[in-house]
């Protein structure tokens, strides 16, 4: 089990790309949130195994409208406690 904080650049605000987060996250059964930031960049901490992980991101690259530019993704501490992924406003 591992945890990440993502940040997306690129066309990734109005075009369904928390809803598409949510879905994965929710198929793939990972944990976390997804938010929209003021700048037109999507910030996300999801957590759940490697693999699974690297499937939502695939997934979210080929999801229709979404065209994601750059990634950055960091490596943090484990939430035990979370059971859900959830989309912050």
């Amino acid at each position: 089990m591992v945890r990440y904080r993502l940040h997306f650049i690129g066309r990734v605000q109005g075009v369904g790309f928390r809803w598409q987060a949510r879905m994965a996250a929710d198929a793939l059964r990972l944990t976390g949130w997804v938010m929209n930031m003021w700048d037109g960049s999507v910030d996300m901490e999801v957590q759940g195994s490697e693999g699974d992980i690297e499937r939502m991101i695939e997934m979210l690259m080929r999801a229709r409208y979404i065209e994601i530019d750059d990634i950055r993704k960091d490596k943090i501490a484990v939430c035990e406690d979370e059971r859900s992924f959830n989309v912050k406003h």
